[in-house]
Parts: C-alpha cells; structure tokens; sequence
C-alpha cells in the first residue's frame, strides 16, 4: 500500500497504528447502538436519545465540511471523538438511575461531535486515495472501522456471558467502551493533514487552504441546489434508517442479552466482508470507471432485494410470535440459525451500500475541500432519515410497515444513483485510451 496518508494507510511510526486504532473508536458506538435499545431492556431511552443525536446530527453533519476547511482534521476529529466518550457515559448513569434526560442531552451533543467526525472522515478516505483506488480505500476504512463493531461486540458478550437471563448490560460493558473511546480520541490528533500526504505514484492531496464561515456558509446553501446531492438524498435517507428496524427488532427482539453481543461480532464482521468486495468490484472489474459504477451499483440491488426478501419471510414468522421467551446462541436448529443468518446478511448489505454510495461522491471529485462538503451533506441527510427512523420505532410504528418502508427506500434509490453515475462521474483518463497498436517491422 505505501502511501503516505492516513485516509488510507499512513507511513510506518507516524500515524499507521493511531488511525487504525482511531477507527476502531469509531465502531464502538456502533456495537453499542447493535445491542439494541443501548444494551438497556427498555429501549425508550436510547431511542430518544439518538433521536436527539441525530437531529444535531443532521445540522452539522451539513455543516461539518466548512468546519473541517476552517479548522483542518485534527482539531476537527478530536473534539468530535471526545463525544463518544460523553455518551457511554450517560447509559452507565442510566444504569444506575434510570434517568433518560443526561441520555437525550449527551445524545445531542454527540450529534454535534458525529456531524465534525464523519464529515472529516469522509473527506479523508473519498480524497487522500489515488483516484484509480477508491474503493480500496473506502472499503479498507470500513473494515477498519468495523473491527472497533467485532471488538465492542465481544465486550459485551464476554462481560455478560454468565448472565443468559439478565436484562440490560453491566457496568463493566460501558465502561470498556468508554475506555476504548478516550484512547481514539487522543490518537486522532496523530492523524495527518492534507498537505503532507504524498501518494504512491508520487502526487499530492489537494491541500486545504483554510476556509472562512462565509465562504463555507455560500457553498454548504449551494449543496442543496445541487443536482448531483439531490439524486443521492434517497441513499443517504435511507443508509441509517435501516439500523433501527435491524437492531431493535431483529437483534434486540429475538436475541437473550449475551446472544446480541454474539451476533454483534459477526454482523460487523459480515461488514468488514462486504466492505472489501464490493471495495475490489468498484476498482478492479472494468477498465471503465463508469461500467465499475453501473455493476456495483446493480450488484448491491440484486443482493439487496434478496436480503430484505428473507427479512421479510423472517418478519412473517414471527409477526404474532411470543417474543418473551429469547433465543440463545446455543439454541440448535433453525430457530437459533435463520434469524442469525439474515442478521449477518444485513450486516453485509449495510458495508456494501455505504461504500458503494461513498465511492460514487468519491468519485464526484478529487478535491478535499470539495468532498468534505459532499461528506457532510451525505451525513447531514442520513442522520435526519436516522432521526426519524427512531422516533417511528418509539411511537410503536409495526415492525412489519418498518420493514417495508426501509426496503422501498433502498429500493428507489439505486436507479437514482445509476443516473448520477451516468452524468456525472467520468472514466479515468487512462482507462479509454485505447491500447498502442503493434507497429509492423518492413
């Protein structure tokens, strides 16, 4: 790999390990959110909890990009992480107090820190990468970054493994998520800024002239005249509203406590997978970028009508089912491996689809400041849809019109995103040359 970045691999003693670890931070809130209702029986409180988180979330998820130009990665992703570390903490006050407001209050202000986290992230991986390996290096920050979900996964299987009966998790989970948190927080400050990554081939990343509020304000209300963000909003609704539906009633509804863990590790796991197919595909299938486009795009269709199809058949089975009794992992049978099975399939479709849509903005432009504008508004938008997604779930939406709502959404969004691939993403220079004909010696 040798490239001198940490967007995708950063050089040897520098920021190599830091941001390997930084990404790993950013898993462990998604094992936490996996456990279904924030590892807690009654999910009232995290559902409004990242109901708030996601409504901050969505503002400055849009507005993340200026302030990634103004105040560059570092500052940026620190005081983004620090927020983490703020919202574990409120469910192990939860634990003891049963008070949802800190939860709600520290879900907000993560919100806040998210939008300046994944719009810095998302300018770094979609332009420290060479243009011709952007799916690489998408898919390996997602692997990466679901390994932290393999290893919150395990936390709280392993501290509640005696514990088949218990409710909610214990001190200890919240804890080590919080411990796993400060620690990223701290090693994203090793992360390096565009002016000193060189890559492979000898070229450099565009580098960030810093920015003012009036100048990023003008282009962030641009964005939403945009054509090309327009045609990927469906996409970017769509990306997180899934996740309740998928936690809170496929692993948190048919899973005892220990077993969620359990499926935790595999469904991000199934992530890191998914992640680096559809990585390869995006890069190494077609000479034409565009036709790489065209075929990841259908793949992740076609797979994904087929995962939401046994969703379906799953949801019917137990639709008027007694969900009091929980299965276990060493249930036998089919009762314990259908529901497993198509945890750890929606696990693969949600890599797939997010680094499928992060490689079309990718691949929109090259330029930092630019993609960290187009980063932030794909996170603004999928937060807002995630926002939404957890209040339907607390006003006792049915689990079966959650269902059908987030596999229509997904579904409408493929033949919008195979349009703006289209238009707008062209070919590598390269790719349609046409190889130098033989020259025939006389």
């Amino acid at each position: 790999m040798g490239l001198n970045t940490v967007g995708c691999v950063a050089s040897i003693g520098v920021s190599e390990k830091p941001h390997f670890r930084f990404r790993v931070h950013l898993g462990m809130f998604n094992a936490l959110s996996g456990m279904g209702g924030g590892g807690q029986v009654n999910p009232t409180a995290a559902n409004n909890a990242n109901t708030a988180l996601y409504t901050t979330f969505a503002v400055f998820g849009v507005l993340g990009g200026g302030i990634y130009n103004i105040f560059g990665p570092r500052l940026t992703l620190f005081t983004g992480c620090l927020t983490y570390v703020l919202y574990a903490g409120s469910f192990l006050y939860y634990n003891h107090y049963h008070q949802q407001a800190f939860a709600i209050v520290a879900g907000a202000i993560l919100g806040i820190g998210a939008g300046l986290l994944w719009s810095g992230e998302g300018a770094i991986m979609t332009s420290y990468p060479p243009i011709a390996r952007k799916g690489t290096y998408i898919s390996l920050f997602w692997s990466i970054f679901n390994m932290g979900g393999v290893i919150g996964g395990l936390i709280p299987f392993i501290l509640n493994y005696n514990r088949s009966d218990a409710a909610s998790v214990n001190d200890a989970t919240y804890i080590g998520f919080m411990c796993f948190m400060s620690a990223g927080a701290l090693l994203s400050l090793a992360i390096l800024p565009p002016s000193k990554v060189i890559r492979d081939d000898g070229s450099r990343c565009t580098n960030i002239k810093y920015s003012n509020v009036r100048t990023e304000a003008i282009e962030i209300m641009k964005l939403f005249m945009n054509w090309k963000m327009l045609l990927i909003v469906p996409a970017a609704w769509a990306s997180n509203f899934f996740y309740t539906y998928q936690f809170n009633h496929v692993n948190g509804a048919l899973f005892n406590l220990r077993t969620r863990g359990f499926n935790n590790v595999f469904y991000w796991g199934a992530q890191m997978l998914g992640s680096i197919g559809v990585g390869y595909l995006l890069d190494f299938s077609f000479p034409s970028r565009r036709m790489r486009g065209f075929v990841g795009i259908t793949l992740v269709g076609v797979l994904g009508t087929a995962i939401w199809g046994g969703g379906l058949a799953n949801q019917i089975k137990y639709n008027h089912a007694d969900l009091t009794k929980k299965l276990d992992f060493k249930d036998s049978g089919s009762a314990f491996a259908g529901p497993f099975v198509l945890y750890f399939s929606f696990g693969l479709l949600d890599a797939m689809f997010q680094s499928m849509v992060y490689w079309v903005i990718g691949a929109l432009a090259d330029d930092s400041v630019i993609l960290s504008r187009y980063s932030g508004f794909y996170k603004g938008v999928q937060s807002a849809g995630a926002a939404v997604a957890w209040q339907v779930d607390t006003h006792n939406v049915s689990r079966m019109s959650q269902l059908i709502v987030n596999w229509g959404m997904t579904t409408v969004s493929y033949p919008l995103l195979v349009v703006l691939v289209y238009l707008a993403v062209k070919d590598d220079p390269k790719s349609d040359e046409e190889p130098p004909k033989p020259v025939l010696l006389h």
